[in-house]
C-alpha cells in the first residue's frame, strides 16, 4: 500500500540514494524527489528511477525553470516539484509527460496553477497558511486537484491538515538530512508511515 506522501531528500549524495529509496519504499512511501540545489542531483534522479522506476514515482524538486524540466525528463524523473508557480514550467512539464506539482500560497496561485495544468498542488510554506488557511481554500479548489501540504506538516499534526482538507504531505527533514544513514531513514520513514495512516483512520 502506498501513501499520499513525498519523500523530500534535500541534500542526499548519489551514493546514499539507492539505499535510502529502498527504504522509502519498503515503508510505503513511494513517491520520491531530489531536490535540484543537492549534490548532483541529477544523477540521483537517473539512479533513483533506473532502479526504482517500476516501483516508485521519482522525480527532483525546486525545479525553477523549463531546462530544468527537460533535465529531470532525460534523466527519467516522471515527478516535477517546484516551490512556486510557474506556468511556464508546469506547461513544459506536462509536455515531457510528467506530473507536475507546483508550490503554491494563495488561492491566486492555486487557480493560475491549475489553468496551466498542474496534477497537483504542493502548499508551501505549510507553516505560514497553516490548517485554517488550507480549509478556506478548501471551500473554492476543486475537490479533484489533490493539495499536499509541505513545511509546516508532519507526524504530529498529520490529522489537524487531513481534516482542513490536506490529501497528502510533503515530508522533508524528519525523514533526511544529510549524513543521515539509511537504516535511521528507513526506521523514520516506518514511523511516518504509521502516523500518517493512524491520522487516516
Amino acid at each position: 500500500m502506498s501513501r499520499n506522501i513525498i519523500a523530500i531528500l534535500r541534500g542526499i549524495e548519489p551514493s546514499e540514494v539507492e539505499a535510502a529509496g529502498q527504504g522509502l519504499i519498503e515503508a510505503g512511501i513511494t513517491m520520491i524527489e531530489v531536490p535540484l540545489n543537492s549534490p548532483d542531483a541529477l544523477t540521483s534522479v537517473r539512479l533513483l528511477a533506473g532502479a526504482y522506476a517500476d516501483r516508485a514515482l521519482i522525480g527532483a524538486g525546486t525545479v525553477l525553470s523549463v531546462e530544468d524540466v527537460a533535465a529531470v525528463a532525460k534523466a527519467g524523473g516522471k515527478l516535477v516539484v517546484s516551490p512556486d508557480c510557474n506556468p511556464d514550467v508546469i506547461a513544459v512539464t506536462k509536455e515531457w509527460g510528467l506530473q507536475s506539482w507546483p508550490g503554491v500560497m494563495t488561492p491566486t496561485e492555486a487557480f493560475t496553477a491549475i489553468r496551466a495544468g498542474a496534477d497537483g498542488l504542493k502548499l508551501f510554506p505549510g507553516s505560514l497558511v497553516g490548517s485554517e488557511g488550507l480549509k478556506a481554500m478548501r471551500a473554492v479548489l476543486p475537490r479533484d486537484v489533490p493539495v499536499y501540504a509541505v513545511g509546516g506538516a508532519g507526524p504530529e499534526n498529520f490529522g489537524d491538515w487531513l481534516v482542513a482538507g490536506a490529501d497528502g504531505f510533503g515530508i522533508g527533514t524528519a525523514l533526511y538530512v544529510p549524513g543521515r544513514s539509511p537504516q535511521d531513514l528507513a526506521e523514520r520513514a516506518r514511523q511516518v508511515v504509521a502516523a500518517y495512516d493512524a491520522a487516516m483512520g
